[in-house]
C-alpha cells in the first residue's frame, strides 16, 4: 500500500489519511495488522509502529539528519492540526445549516394534516354527487346518442339520394372538382349497398360521372383550354380511376405544342422593358395587373409540370426536355433581339425575364438543372451580343467614312472631308468608350446569371476590342482599295481602278490611322484598365487579350501605307494627264508656241485639289523651305544659268550638241540636291512629294518623245510658267528648281534643234497667260 501511495502529493496523502481516520470508526478493518516496514514513508500508514519507525530512522540517519527530520515532523504536525481544525469547522457549519432546515420544515408542516383531511372529505362528497347525476341521466344520454347516430345516418342517406341532382348541378356549372369529390365520398356506400338499397341512385350517379369523364377528356385535348385547366382535368380523371396513362403521349404532345405560345416574343420583351424602364407606371398598378402575360403563361406551364409529375411519375425525362427546349428558344429569341443593336439595359431586361422563368421552372423541376443549362445558353447569347456590339461600332465608323462619296456627289467635298474626319474620330474614340460603359453595366449587375459569367464577359470584351481594331484595319484597307493590290507595284491601270476610290477618303483613312495609334488606343487602354477590373477565368495561354502595342504597330504601318497610297493615287492621276498631253500631238511637227498650253491649267488644278485636301486633313509643318545657295548654278532657272543660256542661244545643231556635252559635265560639279525625302504627316511634306513625283513623271514622258524646235520651246514656256506657282506652294524650292531644270534639259536632249525662246518673248507670253487667267477668274491668285 505504501508503494501505491508513493506517487501522491504529500498534502493529498495527509488529507486522505486524515479523512480516513475521521470517518473510519473501526481501525481493525486494515488488512495488514503487523507488517514489517522497511521504508521511512510508512509513517502515513494506518498500522504505523512508532518504535520500529524510530529504530529504522536511527539506523539510516545521522544526527544532522535526525534534527532535520525533527524540524520537518514538527511542521507537518502543525499543518495537520490546522487541516483537522478546518475540517471540523466546515462539518460543524453544515450540521448547523441542516438543523435550521429541519426546524423550518417542522414549522411549515404544522396544520397541513388537518387541511388534507378536509380536502379528502370534500372530494368524496363531489364524487358521490357525480355518481348520482350519472345514474339519473344515463337513460337519457343513451337515447340522445342513439338519435344522433340516426340523424347522421339519415344525412348520409339523404346525400346519396341527392347525389345525382348535385352531380347534374356541377355539370351545368362545370364544377367538376366538386362533382368528383362528392362521387368519391359516396363510393363506400355504393360499394356496400349499391346493388340493393341505392341501386337507382348509383346508376344515375354513374351516368352523370360518365358525362363528367367525357367533358374532362374534351378539356384535356382542347387547344382553347389553358395548360393548368388541362392538368386539373387529368388529375380529376385519375381520381375517378380513369386510365390516364394511355393519354400520356397525347398530353405531353399538347404540352410541347404549347411551348410556341410560351416562347418570348418581341411584344413580351417590349412590354417587360417598358414596365421595367418606367417606374412611374408601376406605382399605381396593382400587383395582379402588373404581371405580364408571359409571366402568367410561364406560371401556368410550371403548374402543369407539377401536375404532370403527380399524374405521370415516369414523365420526368420528357418534362426535362420540354423545359430545356423552352429555355433554349428563349435564349435564341434574346440572341435575335440582340442583333438589332440594343443597349445593355435592354439585354439585361431580357435576361431577367429568362432568368425568372428558369427559377420558377427550377422549383417545379429541380432534376432538370436549368440553372446550369441556362448558363451555357447565356454564354452564347452574351458572347454574340459582344460580337454584335463591336460589329455595329465598325459599321458606324464605316458609315461615317463613306459619307465622303455622298459629299462628292453633292458638291461638298471640301466640307465633307473635314466633317467626315471629325465624325470618324468621334465614332472610333467615343464609340469605343460607349461600348466599355455598356459592358460595365452588364458587369456591375447582380443578376445571378451574369455574376457567373463576369470573368468570361471580361475576356470577350478584351478579345472583341482586339478583333475590332484588326477588322477596322482591314476595313481601312478595303475602303482605300488596297485589298486588291497590297504588296504589288501600282501601275497606271491600277491607278485607273483606284480612281473609283476617292483620294480624299484615303487621306482621311491615313490620318485616322495615326489618330487611332496616338490617341484612341492609349485612351481606350486606360478605360479598359479602369472599367474591366477583375480576373480572367481562362489561362493566359488560352485567351486573346487586348494588346495595345500590337494594335499600335498595325495602325502605324497602315498609316504609312495609306499615306503613300494617297500620294500614289494623286501622282497616277497626274501621270494619266501627262500621258495624254505627250502622246496626243506630233511633237516633230509642232507649231510655234503662242501661249501656255491648257495642260498647265489642268496640272495646276490637280495640284490645287491636292492642296485643298491636305489642308483639310493634315496639320501644318515647320516652315523649312530650302532655298538655293548662290555658290554655283546647279539649280538656277534656265534663264539665270549662263551656261544653259549660252547653250540655248545657239542656233545650229552642232553647237547644241556640244552644249549637251557641257551640260553633262556641269552636272558633275552641281551641288547634290536631295530630291525625295521621308514623307511626314504635314501639308507641306505630302504636297511637295506629290509635286516632285509629278515632275519626275513629266521628265520621263519628255524623254520618250522627240521634239522639233517649236515643241521644245512649248515645253520651255510651260515649265517656266509652272516655276513660280510651284515654288510658292512647296517647301523645297531647291528641289523644284532642279526638277524643272531637268525637264527642260531632257527636252533639249530629245530636241532636233534645241533653240530656246528669247527671255523677252518668254516673259511676254507668260504675262499674257497671267492676264488672261486673271480676267477669267478675278479671285484667282
Amino acid at each position: 500500500m505504501a508503494a501505491d501511495d508513493a506517487p501522491l502529493d504529500d498534502k493529498a496523502k495527509r488529507m486522505r489519511d486524515l479523512l480516513s481516520s475521521f470517518y473510519a470508526p473501526d481501525p481493525s478493518t486494515s488488512t495488514n495488522s503487523s507488517p514489517k516496514f522497511t521504508s521511512l514513508d510508512a509513517i502515513n500508514a494506518s498500522s504505523f509502529d512508532a518504535d520500529q519507525y524510530m529504530n529504522l530512522l536511527v539506523q539510516r540517519s545521522n544526527l544532522e539528519g535526525l534534527l532535520q527530520r525533527h524540524v520537518e515532523m514538527a511542521a507537518e504536525i502543525k499543518n495537520l492540526d490546522t487541516d483537522l481544525q478546518m475540517l471540523v469547522y466546515e462539518n460543524y457549519n453544515k450540521f448547523i445549516s441542516a438543523t435550521d432546515t429541519i426546524k423550518r420544515m417542522n414549522s411549515n408542516i404544522v396544520g397541513m394534516e388537518t387541511n388534507m383531511e378536509q380536502l379528502l372529505e370534500k372530494i368524496k362528497t363531489v364524487q358521490s354527487r357525480s355518481d348520482g347525476v350519472n345514474t339519473s341521466l344515463f337513460e337519457k344520454r343513451e337515447h340522445i346518442e342513439k338519435l344522433h347516430r340516426t340523424r347522421t345516418l339519415l344525412r348520409k342517406v339523404q346525400f346519396i339520394y341527392d347525389l345525382p341532382a348535385r352531380l347534374g348541378k356541377c355539370i351545368k356549372s362545370e364544377a367538376y372538382a366538386d362533382a368528383v369529390r362528392f362521387y368519391n365520398g359516396a363510393m363506400p356506400i355504393f360499394k356496400a349497398y349499391g346493388d340493393s338499397s341505392f341501386q337507382d341512385c348509383k346508376r344515375a350517379s354513374e351516368e352523370a360521372i360518365a358525362i363528367i369523364i367525357k367533358n374532362l377528356q374534351g378539356m384535356l385535348f382542347s387547344d382553347s383550354e389553358s395548360i393548368q385547366a388541362r392538368a386539373e382535368a387529368a388529375v380529376l380523371l385519375k381520381q375517378l380511376d380513369f386510365p390516364v396513362d394511355s393519354l400520356k403521349v397525347k398530353l405531353l404532345e399538347k404540352l410541347e405544342q404549347s411551348l410556341g405560345d410560351l416562347q418570348l416574343k418581341n411584344d413580351d420583351i417590349s412590354d417587360a422593358l417598358m414596365g421595367s424602364n418606367d417606374p412611374s407606371k408601376q406605382e399605381n398598378v396593382p400587383e395582379s395587373v402588373s404581371i405580364t402575360a408571359h409571366e402568367a403563361s410561364v406560371r401556368e406551364f410550371v403548374e402543369a409540370i407539377r401536375a404532370y409529375r403527380v399524374i405521370f411519375p415516369d414523365s420526368e425525362t420528357q418534362l426535362i426536355k420540354l423545359a430545356r427546349d423552352l429555355v433554349t428558344k428563349n435564349f435564341e429569341t434574346a440572341e435575335q433581339y440582340g442583333k438589332k443593336w440594343i443597349h445593355s439595359a435592354d439585354l439585361l431586361g431580357v435576361l431577367r425575364i429568362i432568368w425568372a422563368d428558369v427559377l420558377m421552372m427550377d422549383e417545379a423541376l429541380p432534376e432538370a438543372l436549368l440553372s446550369e443549362f441556362s448558363l451555357e445558353a447565356a454564354q452564347i447569347t452574351v458572347k454574340n451580343y459582344a460580337a454584335g456590339t463591336f460589329s455595329h461600332l465598325l459599321h458606324n465608323i464605316s458609315d461615317a467614312l463613306t459619307k465622303v462619296n455622298a459629299g462628292q456627289k453633292e458638291g461638298m467635298e471640301e466640307y465633307s472631308l473635314q466633317v467626315v474626319l471629325e465624325a470618324s474620330k468621334k465614332a472610333v474614340l467615343q464609340g469605343s468608350i460607349d461600348v466599355l460603359l455598356d459592358f460595365r453595366q452588364l458587369l456591375d449587375d447582380e443578376l445571378g446569371l451574369l455574376v457567373k459569367l463576369r470573368g468570361l464577359t471580361i475576356d470577350w470584351v478584351q478579345e472583341g476590342f482586339q478583333d475590332f481594331f484588326r477588322a477596322l484595319h482591314d476595313q481601312f484597307l478595303l475602303l482605300s482599295g488596297r485589298h486588291n493590290s497590297c504588296g504589288q507595284d501600282q501601275s497606271l491601270m491600277e491607278g485607273t481602278q483606284g480612281d473609283k476610290v476617292l483620294a480624299g477618303l484615303v487621306l482621311v483613312l491615313a490620318h485616322l490611322s495615326v489618330f487611332v495609334e496616338q490617341t484612341a488606343i492609349p485612351r481606350i487602354t486606360e478605360e479598359i484598365a479602369a472599367s474591366l477590373s477583375g480576373g480572367s477565368v481562362r489561362g493566359y495561354e488560352n485567351r486573346t487579350a487586348f494588346v495595345p502595342g500590337e494594335i499600335c504597330r498595325i495602325f502605324r504601318s497602315a498609316g504609312d501605307k495609306l499615306l503613300h497610297h494617297y500620294i500614289n493615287m494623286r501622282t497616277q492621276r497626274i501621270s494619266v494627264l501627262l500621258r495624254k498631253r505627250f502622246t496626243a500631238p506630233n511633237w516633230v511637227k509642232h507649231k510655234e508656241p503662242r501661249e501656255v498650253h491648257m495642260f498647265v491649267d489642268l496640272f495646276l488644278q490637280e495640284l490645287e485639289a491636292v492642296e485643298n485636301e491636305v489642308k483639310q486633313i493634315l496639320p501644318q509643318g515647320i516652315n523649312r523651305k530650302h532655298h538655293r545657295t548662290g555658290s554655283n548654278g546647279s539649280t538656277n532657272s534656265s534663264r539665270s544659268n549662263p551656261l544653259r543660256d549660252d547653250k540655248l542661244s545657239r542656233s545650229n545643231t552642232q553647237r547644241a550638241r556640244s552644249q549637251l556635252l557641257e551640260t553633262h559635265l556641269a552636272k558633275l560639279f552641281k551641288q547634290k540636291v536631295e530630291i525625295f525625302t521621308k514623307v511626314e504627316y504635314t501639308q507641306e511634306s505630302v504636297f511637295t512629294t506629290i509635286v516632285k513625283l509629278s515632275l519626275k513623271s513629266l521628265q520621263e514622258f519628255v524623254r520618250l518623245q522627240t521634239f522639233n524646235r517649236s515643241g521644245f520651246q512649248q515645253i520651255q514656256l510651260d515649265i517656266q510658267f509652272l516655276r513660280t506657282p510651284l515654288k510658292e506652294a512647296v517647301e523645297d524650292e531647291a528641289a523644284m528648281d532642279f526638277l524643272l531644270d531637268e525637264v527642260i534639259v531632257a527636252a533639249s536632249e530629245r530636241c532636233l534643234d534645241p533653240n530656246p525662246l528669247e527671255p523677252p518673248i518668254l516673259d511676254k507670253l507668260i504675262q499674257a497667260k497671267l492676264a488672261k487667267k486673271k480676267e477669267r477668274s478675278p479671285t484667282s491668285p
